[in-house]
């Protein structure tokens, strides 16, 4: 029987996925300044699968998680890798509060998309989202004036592959459960990163273990945390105080790393935000579909 609606409840479980998403960040930062991006992301699959495997114990087993759609998970986690290096490598580019503003357009992106692949309606308020989406993503990255920074771009890129990863996500929830989409993520992720890894290998020193450790839990743990906010409020509620992480990661970018954050930042994160807002005005997701970010 799902959950009763609970504002408060919500609440908790979005404020641990908005700390789960900042810690990721900060460990993000923290382990690609030492180590390669195709090596951290392989350090978080394999130990990702540990932190798992209980769940998948308690879910009937290995052979639950066998599916009929392998293709389908081999081309979402291919894409969703190549968006998550991208989102790591611009770590190391741009500010905090500029990755995380530009890298929600997501939904907008995930918007055009299951219009073309899943045959959903472009409705008016969709429209509309994608167009203050995109001012917004002009407005912080303001092509043509100055030098545009790489980042921009790889943040771009990345919050393109998590929308498309987004709607393969959406196909699969319709014969396969969170636990075995997470499941083959990790596995096929594993594989598909392991020579990339392989390539410019270095033993992480002790120190930086902790933060690896960090990087692997909260990608399970922010996901979790949002699915479990999602089963006492829809998106309508969850999406404004998810969007606490812009602010919330400018403070931490200004307190650790000495990051400035312009009015350009502020206004296109504003305009994102509120189409991300618009985007809402339909059914809310699935809380299986967090399993694509």
């Amino acid at each position: 029987m799902a959950p009763s609606p609970s504002i408060p409840k919500a609440a908790f479980w979005m404020a641990l996925s908005i700390a789960s998403f900042l810690a990721m960040s900060v460990a993000g930062r923290a382990t690609t300044a030492e180590l390669n991006v195709f090596q951290v992301l392989e350090l978080r699959s394999v130990i990702g699968f540990f932190i798992l495997l209980p769940l998948v114990m308690m879910s009937g087993g290995f052979a639950a998680m066998r599916t009929q759609r392998p293709l389908a998970h081999i081309a979402r986690n291919v894409i969703h890798y190549t968006g998550q290096a991208a989102w790591l490598y611009a770590l190391t580019l741009i500010p905090l509060a500029v990755l995380i503003s530009v890298e929600f357009t997501t939904p907008i992106w995930t918007a055009i998309l299951a219009v073309a692949f899943l045959g959903e309606r472009l409705s008016r308020p969709k429209i509309a989202a994608v167009v203050l989406g995109l001012i917004g993503v002009v407005v912080i990255v303001r092509p043509g004036v100055g030098s545009m920074d790489p980042g921009h771009l790889v943040v771009l890129g990345a919050a393109v592959c998590f929308g498309v990863s987004v709607v393969l996500v959406k196909s699969l929830t319709r014969t396969d459960s969170v636990v075995r989409i997470i499941f083959w993520m990790l596995i096929i992720q594993s594989v598909v990163g392991l020579i990339p890894a392989l390539y410019e290998w270095r033993n992480p020193p002790l120190e930086l273990w902790p933060w690896i450790l960090l990087i692997a839990f909260t990608g399970m743990s922010s996901h979790f945390c949002m699915a479990r906010a999602l089963t006492y409020a829809d998106a309508t509620v969850i999406s404004p105080m998810d969007f606490l992480r812009v602010p919330l990661s400018a403070l931490i970018g200004w307190l650790l790393y000495s990051e400035q954050i312009d009015i350009f930042t502020a206004g296109g994160a504003l305009l994102i935000l509120m189409g991300n807002l618009l985007n809402l005005q339909r059914k809310a997701p699935k809380p299986a579909e967090v399993a694509a970010s």
